[in-house]
Formats: structure tokens, sequence, C-alpha cells
């Protein structure tokens, strides 16, 4: 297209775009507007991966898409339409996780740059593992609303993706979600366990009912709690709020009074959690706050409008029939998958997140507020977007023309600064971290652990969790004896032996690979007495990684990170993007290196 106009691009341009070959990694909004930029300047090989379906939610800005194509690949309804535009490019569609076995290291070699357009950290770790074990260069994008920003990675030139430690994910005590709220997100949380209660995959961890075992509790409440549930044999017997749930055939009525009238009344029970809170209110399904009032004028969107008690019962009842009549059509004994583009699933947990709020004195939101929340994003913004993809394939055309240096991030402010800058690029690039675990020349981490508790299962966690491996295999350094094997039962009887049984101790040194990323590190084991489970130092000033709470206090919400091979993960969202903080001068902050990133969506959600 562009390319072939005499006079549009230089001849060296020209003749690189021509002979170049590009992947572009997601085609959710950016991968989308990434595709129709490329054919439409003239590359003429493209292929692009993307593991997803479309949905209804993604026609209002992924433009490739239309209503006839809700349901189809992403990749190839993506491919199909960019044709439309040149029909003279080839392009490659894989609908496919880019995790899976058949895109190592040779392939990504046969590129001449990779574009991401990713919605999740752990496939942009292992996007950029092979970009860096193949040496090509990695063009990293992101969205948060008006916000965004294109990074260049490069091996040896650039900071890669996992230079510096992306901030933790907040988590929450379950006592807190289930009795003691005092945010929002709380509300959002027991709303999201409440549907896998109801019809998702039940989880005893995130069981919404009061938590007789909360220490601050401590009274009566718990106690004739126990003994007025015991069962002659002294076992307790309680009953799935799924089975209760099933047995008053989803009455939306009798779920409200149980869940928002008589557990709030059994919350009250429990004195002591009130001597220095305000108290809940019960409700009542016949006495709604806003029953009798007027509809309130809104201006805006319908979902920035906050609804009232009286008419989050209403959705609430809708949901609960829509969902059971969804359920009912599944076989037997499966389940729902919350997803946040799916309406009824949406308005479910917007109504009891609100009613919830309600009860405890807490602001109300609007679904639009819950839906950024409850679904782990920042909402997406067309426009963003497109800007963002336009930087890209700019920068790429750079790439191409040997022009690297000249590679810098660029940052979209939601609002021009006091410069009167809208796009905000920094100077120089930015230097890769010496003391990175990933492309430092030779990367290295401690462990810290207590070495006569953490088991092999334990060590396994810890690299997957926190060195974001797939398939690791460990041996011990000098001795060649192997630790750990990624190959199903070769390892797996020393499981639940510890580090110290299996010959390990305080300094020793394993050399642990993934052979799914061409990755390697040198673990130097660190003995303390007083670390419960494990955590990861690099540098003793910076953060590093350490367990995610899989206890009963947090109740894991979510699938788990994605195995080798086509898989990916449900709280994933195409706009779970990431910006770059600046400094208060309005630039982007280039020195030190732990300048890095800040994963937005982290600071709201929780994984819990």
């Amino acid at each position: 297209m562009v390319a072939r106009v005499a006079g549009v691009f230089d001849e060296k341009l020209t003749g690189a775009i021509a002979n170049s070959k590009i992947l572009v990694v997601g085609a959710g909004g950016i991968g989308c507007e990434i595709l129709k930029n490329l054919v439409l300047t003239g590359f003429p090989q493209i292929e692009i991966i993307d593991l997803d379906t479309i949905d209804v939610s993604n026609l209002n800005r992924q433009f490739l898409f239309h209503k006839e194509h809700v349901g189809k690949s992403k990749a190839q309804v993506a491919k199909d339409s960019a044709l439309s535009f040149n029909p003279h490019v080839n392009i490659v569609a894989h609908h496919d996780s880019v995790i899976s076995n058949d895109y190592g290291v040779s392939y990504f070699k046969q590129f001449n740059i990779v574009m991401n357009a990713l919605d999740n950290r752990v496939a942009r770790n292992h996007v950029n593992r092979m970009c860096l074990a193949a040496n090509v260069p990695l063009i990293e994008t992101g969205t948060a609303g008006y916000a965004g920003q294109v990074e260049l990675i490069k091996k040896g030139l650039t900071q890669c993706y996992e230079c510096q430690p992306k901030a933790p994910q907040k988590t929450f005590p379950g006592c807190t979600i289930r009795n003691t709220p005092s945010e929002p997100i709380h509300c959002i949380v027991w709303a999201k366990h409440l549907f896998n209660q109801l019809f998702g995959e039940e989880d005893p961890d995130q069981d919404v009912s009061p938590d007789t075992a909360d220490p601050e509790a401590a009274g009566n409440a718990g106690a004739s709690a126990l003994s007025s549930e015991g069962n002659a044999a002294g076992n307790i017997e309680r009953k799935s709020t799924r089975t209760w749930a099933a047995e008053t055939n989803y009455d939306p009525e009798k779920l409200f009074s149980k869940l928002f009238g008589d557990d709030i009344r059994y919350l009250l029970s429990m004195e002591n959690l009130w001597k220095k809170r305000r108290p809940p209110t019960p409700l009542s399904w016949d006495n709604l706050p806003g029953k009798d009032d007027p509809p309130t004028q809104h201006s805006g969107l319908p979902d920035q409008r906050v609804w009232s008690v009286h008419e989050c019962a209403q959705v609430f009842a809708a949901s609960c029939i829509a969902l059971q009549a969804e359920l009912k059509g599944h076989p037997e004994g499966d389940h729902l998958v919350w997803d946040k583009d799916d309406k009824s699933a949406m308005d479910f947990v917007t109504a009891c997140a609100n009613i919830r709020a309600h009860i405890f004195n807490i602001p109300l939101k609007s679904r639009f507020e819950i839906k950024s929340m409850a679904g782990n994003i920042i909402p997406a913004i067309a426009t963003a977007n497109a800007i963002v993809a336009g930087l890209a394939v700019l920068r790429a055309q750079s790439i191409l023309t040997g022009e690297i240096e000249s590679c810098t991030s660029v940052y979209l402010r939601p609002k021009v600064n006091h410069r009167g800058q809208l796009f905000v690029p920094e100077r120089t690039l930015t230097a890769p971290n010496p003391k990175c675990y990933v492309c430092a020349p030779k990367p290295e981490v401690a462990l810290a652990c207590n070495i006569k508790q953490l088991t092999l299962k334990d060590l396994t966690t810890a690299f997957k969790d926190g060195l974001n491996m797939q398939a690791p295999d460990a041996t011990v350094e000098g001795k060649g004896l192997v630790v750990l094997s990624s190959e199903p039962g070769e390892t797996d009887h020393n499981n639940h032996k510890t580090l110290e049984e299996i010959g390990l101790n305080d300094g020793c040194a394993l050399l642990v690979d993934d052979f799914l990323q061409n990755y390697e590190v040198r673990v130097r084991l660190q003995q303390e007495d007083d670390e419960k489970s494990w955590r990861l130092v690099t540098d003793p000033n910076e953060p590093m990684p350490a367990p995610k709470d899989d206890k009963p206090a947090n109740g894991a919400n979510g699938s788990d990170e994605p195995k080798p091979g086509p898989s990916r993960s449900r709280d994933d969202s195409d706009s779970d993007m990431e910006i770059v903080e600046e400094d208060d001068g309005g630039e982007p902050i280039v020195k030190p290196p732990k300048r890095r990133r800040t994963e937005m969506s982290d600071e709201i959600v929780e994984l819990c």
C-alpha cells in the first residue's frame, strides 16, 4: 500500500519494509490496530497469534471484528479483515497460545521484529525471554485508559520486560472479605466469590458465609454455631451454598434474604467485631432503599450511573434467573466461568457488590467502575489503542532502517503536561539492569528459604511463580545431580522431601533452566531460619517476588498461570496494560534503571 506509492517513503525504508517479516502477538484492541497499520503501510509478511475468540464486548474497540464474527478466532478474523484492506499481504494466523511448544526460539528467529499486544504478564514474560534468546527486537505496547506507552526491548541494548520487579498484586484476608469489608474492592471480591459458590467452580476457600473462625469475633457466636451444627458423631455438617440455592430453585428473594439479611444478622451476633466499627445494616427484600424514588437523571453512559439499592436488587433477581438458566444448559457437574464481558455475570457481581457495600456503609460504584476493578483491568479506550499502535509501527520502521538508537520509549499522557506535551519520549534508551535475573550476561539470583522446611514442591513453585518459568529443570552446579525435572514423574517422588533431605544446603548453587524459554539462571540457596516460605533476592534494596498467598485467608480466585501448551488465564483482559510513572516534572524517570514501569491494573485489584 503506502510503501508501494512512489515518494511516500525513501528508497531505504521502502526496501526494508519489502524484505521484512513481522510477528504480532495478540489480536485485541492494540493488536487489531497494529495489524491494520502494518497492512496499510505495506509490510508484506505478517504472522499473528492469539488464543482468544471474539466476544460481543470486543466490538466497541476492536474494529476488525463485527457482530457476525462473535465466537470466532480473533487471529483468523483479524487476518481476513486486514486482507480486505490489502490483499497483497501474506498473513498467517495462529489460533493458539504463544506459550505453546510450537513457538520456540527457532520460530522467533525468522522475524525481523516482534510486536507485543498482549494482555497478561505470564505471556509477556515468555515473549520477552524468547526474543532475548532469538536476539530479535521486541516492541512492547500497552494502554491504560487514556494513557499508553511504546517501548523497545533489544538484547544488550535496553532493559528487558523483567529487568525490574513488578509491584506485587494486592490480596485481602478472608475474614475481611467475609466479615468486615471496608472498601468497595472487598465487596467486589466477595461478589465474585459468591458467583463461584452459586454458579462457578466451588472452592471452600471462597466461602462467602460469615467466618466464625475470625479471631476478632472471639465471642459466643462461633461457639454457639459449632455447638448447634454438630451431629451425633460430633462432626459439623454444612450444606454448601450451591446445594442450598439449588433446593430453593435459585429463588432471588430467598437468596437475597439469606445473603443480605440472615447472614448480616448473624454477623451482628459477633459483638466483638463491632466494638470499634460501625455495624452493618441487614436488608429486607420488601423494604429496600430507593424503591419509591424517581429515576435519577444521568447525562453520561448508562454503565456510569450508580444504581439505587432497589435497582441493584432487581438486577440481582434478573441475573440470578439468567445465570441459573445458563447453568442448566451445561452438562451435569459442569459450572460457569465468571467473565467480565458476560452481561449476566457482570450484572450479578455489580448488584451484589453494591448491595453489600450499602449494608456496610461503603460508597456504591457504577457498573463501569466495578467492571474495571473486578475484571482486573483499566477500561480500554479505542483512540488510545490506535495512537499507541501507530507509534509502534513508526518505531518498527526506525528499527528496519537501522535507527534503533532513536527508538526511545514514548508515553501517551491522559492529558497535556505543563510543557504542552501529550507524547513524552525518553531522552535515551534505558540500559539493561546488570542484576536482571533474565537478561544479564550470567543471570543469578538468591533464594532465601529455610532449607530444613522448604520442600521440592515448594521449590518448583518458587521457580514458576518467582522466576516465571513454565517447565523448570534444576541440577546441582558442579555435580550434575538432577534435583528437579520437568519430565512427568521423574522427580515427583521427592516432592514432599525437604531440600535438606535431598542433600541441598546453605550456599548450594542450582543451575535452573527452562527449555521452553531457552532460559537458564543460577540460583544460590540462602538459609534463613526465620523465612517461612521463600523469597528471591537479587539486590537487598529491591523487592522481589515472594509466594502468592494461597491459604484459606485469601481464597484463590481466578485460574492458574498457563502451563506449557495452549492456555490462557481467565482473569486476563485485553486492556491489562502498563504505564511508566513520571516524575513531578512531567518527564519520564530515566535514571536509575529502577524507574521501571508500574502495572496499573495490579494496584487496583486483588488476586484473592
